[in-house]
């Protein structure tokens, strides 16, 4: 004998949904197998979930396009970080800028080595150091450095770290509107069970088996044969 099995996806609970509601609009008073209340449950709470799995996508969707447009803010801020401590380095090998002002920025007087930029966070919190200490630097009487000058840097430091706050609201809305979604899941799930529960019941005096079988099918039930199961008709 098959088995039913309850849909385990959003998109399987609205086809299951969508399904009975379907059926029962071709029906009339006692040809109907489910009672008018269920019908209407199964419409109202269509709207709702159908409604909050697609803000859940829009809310995706969203946050996948402002998630590669941060990617590169965060590769170009990366570079004009790093590019300018090299140049700061090389400046200092060359004697046009003291090696103790290295540590206006943070870094260490006798070190050569680019710091560690490979996370966001190291990112903003040493794009800060050298943001703040070519400040200081210069309102001291300090040659700027060119290619890159400080205002480049920042401007890109500036855009990867708005792009990251709104990153942050994306991923936070996405969150929400999916904690939305999943808490709806269970009524669903106890909706369509208590509805394909009546429709086995209105046909289980039905034979063969298999005529029985599709009558239910046609309200959107799903069935489903194990390995090797001889199908009985």
């Amino acid at each position: 004998m098959p088995y039913r099995r309850l849909p385990n996806t959003d998109q399987a609970r609205i086809r299951a949904l969508k399904a009975v509601i379907t059926k029962a609009d071709m029906c009339n008073g006692d040809a109907m197998a489910i009672s008018w209340k269920s019908l209407s449950a199964a419409r109202w709470f269509l709207v709702k979930f159908e409604a909050a799995q697609r803000y859940y996508t829009e809310c995706f969707a969203r946050q996948a396009k402002a998630g590669q447009k941060h990617q590169s803010n965060v590769k170009m801020a990366r570079l004009y970080v790093s590019h300018f401590i090299q140049v700061l380095n090389l400046a200092v090998i060359r004697s046009e800028i003291r090696s103790s002002h290295k540590e206006y920025y943070g870094l260490e007087p006798q070190s050569c080595n680019v710091p560690d930029l490979s996370s966001e966070t190291q990112l903003a919190s040493w794009g800060r150091k050298i943001i703040d200490g070519e400040t200081r630097r210069l309102s001291q009487g300090g040659t700027p450095i060119y290619n890159p000058t400080i205002a480049k840097v920042k401007v890109h430091y500036d855009i990867f770290m708005d792009s990251g706050e709104r990153q942050k609201e994306y991923q936070e809305a996405t969150a929400r509107s999916l904690e939305a979604l999943s808490s709806m899941r269970a009524e669903a799930d106890e909706l369509i069970l208590d509805i394909w529960n009546q429709v086995e019941r209105k046909f289980e005096a039905v034979s063969p088996n298999e005529k029985r079988l599709d009558l239910c099918r046609s309200y959107g039930l799903v069935y489903y044969y194990r390995t090797g199961e001889k199908q009985i008709k």
